[in-house]
């Protein structure tokens, strides 16, 4: 999405299934993410979105969620907090999930933070602030919704309401899994 602010992130790897991790994701969070769509999924292909997303985060900022680069992911501070899928018929499908964690949790040293060849003019930017950057339509509500989230109970428990987004005959629709 290039002239576009976007969150780290991509497409889980076949790979993504066997990569190593410290911890597993909270019970809750493992629990959502198998049942979040038309089938059930393994705990297996669960987990791998979440390798996935560790695994970008890592490619694209230089951030892990571990104490050092070589170190597996901790996947135990992620929260799972939206899906995103685009409409059929779209000429390019998507069908994201959306994690949040705290940085003091998850052991992130932002210092080692660094553009890549996918992202570029990295900046944290605070969730109040959403507005000062263009943003994708889609993301600013996934954001909007996590600010809410934040306002309602600033431990973002893990067993939080999921958001699914999609656009259904023009209308934006937004629904709690």
């Amino acid at each position: 999405m290039p002239d576009l602010y976007v969150v780290p992130g991509g497409r889980r790897d076949p790979r993504d299934h066997a990569l190593p991790f410290a911890r597993d994701l909270h019970p809750q969070v493992l629990a959502r993410l198998q049942r979040d769509g038309r089938r059930l999924l393994s705990a297996a292909s669960a987990r791998a979105l979440a390798l996935a997303a560790a695994r970008e985060l890592l490619e694209e900022t230089g951030l892990g969620l571990s104490a050092g680069p070589a170190q597996a992911p901790d996947l135990s501070c992620l929260r799972y907090i939206a899906r995103a899928v685009t409409p059929p018929g779209a000429p390019r499908r998507f069908d994201n999930r959306f994690f949040a964690a705290f940085i003091d949790e998850c052991s992130i040293d932002d210092r080692q933070m660094k553009d890549s060849d996918e992202l570029t003019d990295l900046r944290w930017l605070a969730i109040d602030a959403l507005e000062t950057v263009k943003m994708p339509e889609i993301l600013l509500a996934v954001l909007g919704d996590l600010k809410k989230s934040l306002e309602s109970d600033r431990s973002l428990p893990f067993g939080s309401d999921v958001c699914v987004y999609t656009n259904r005959n023009g209308a934006f629709l937004r629904r709690r899994l």
